[in-house]
């Protein structure tokens, strides 16, 4: 399938600020009131979220269409999101880290089950949120049909889609995954999907806790200079997670960002 554009959001927590409940990340926590202003905004725009699985289907109430995803599990998925997209009639697909359920900040097993009940996707960010380029076959193999079992025994429905934990991954991922059966790979690189089809990797846009609403819009209308500088950052920081390797860059991370 293809269409001329279909902006795929990713959030991961929804945070006031480092004292709200869950894991606060200062760039990837958004804050509640921005979290809202946003989804209003899709909506005055026209756009309608939608599951993965409506991207495969004719759809005859046309209109443009959103994919709204949260990555890892936080907390506030639930006790904040949730609610804010149940108020405006949306739906948004939930990436858990299976080995994080039940953990401090993150959320419980009832938690998985009733974000399925409400209408929402759960699907699997992996295990142990470990980057899977980074894993041996038998590793990689387990990392990601144990993350699918998991969750699939926790909502009672199938989980057929992936999001790769960092984004990092490629063509041998991609493989294993369709065969353990899933559908629908996503990763972390911007983009529009243009012309998308179903085997290849959805792009995703990274919504942060500084993007203004301006530079929201032209996120999800992949137009003005902003998209392509966020691309261009994308690729340019590939030479360095290659040369300093995943954990060595991530500790680099930690300590620019202090998370």
């Amino acid at each position: 399938m293809a269409e001329a554009s279909l902006p795929v959001l990713m959030y991961h927590g929804i945070h006031a600020d480092a004292h709200s409940r869950g894991r606060y990340e200062p760039v990837y926590s958004v804050a509640p009131q921005t979290f809202s202003a946003q989804l209003d905004w899709l909506l005055a725009q026209g756009y309608r979220s939608v599951l993965l699985d409506e991207l495969r289907s004719y759809d005859t109430r046309g209109g443009k269409r959103v994919v709204i995803t949260f990555d890892d599990g936080d907390v506030s998925n639930i006790e904040v999101a949730l609610p804010l997209l149940l108020e405006r009639g949306l739906v948004a697909e939930f990436f858990v880290t299976s080995d994080f359920i039940g953990s401090d900040g993150m959320l419980a097993p009832t938690d998985v089950r009733a974000l399925s009940q409400a209408g929402m996707g759960v699907q699997s960010h992996g295990r142990s949120h470990r980057y899977l380029e980074d894993l041996e076959p038998g590793d990689l193999d387990e990392e990601l049909s144990s993350s699918k079992r998991v969750l699939e025994q926790a909502t009672g429905k199938a989980v057929d889609a992936l999001a790769l934990p960092g984004g990092r991954g490629g063509e041998r991922e991609r493989l294993l995954a369709q065969r353990l059966g899933y559908r629908y790979l996503l990763n972390s690189e911007p983009g529009p999907n243009r012309g998308w089809c179903g085997d290849s990797y959805l792009q995703r846009l990274a919504v942060t806790r500084g993007l203004g609403m301006k530079e929201f819009a032209g996120m999800v209308t992949w137009s003005g200079i902003g998209p392509r500088i966020a691309r261009m950052r994308y690729h340019a920081l590939r030479l360095p997670k290659r040369m300093l390797g995943n954990r060595r860059y991530e500790q680099l991370r930690a300590r620019v960002f202090g998370s």
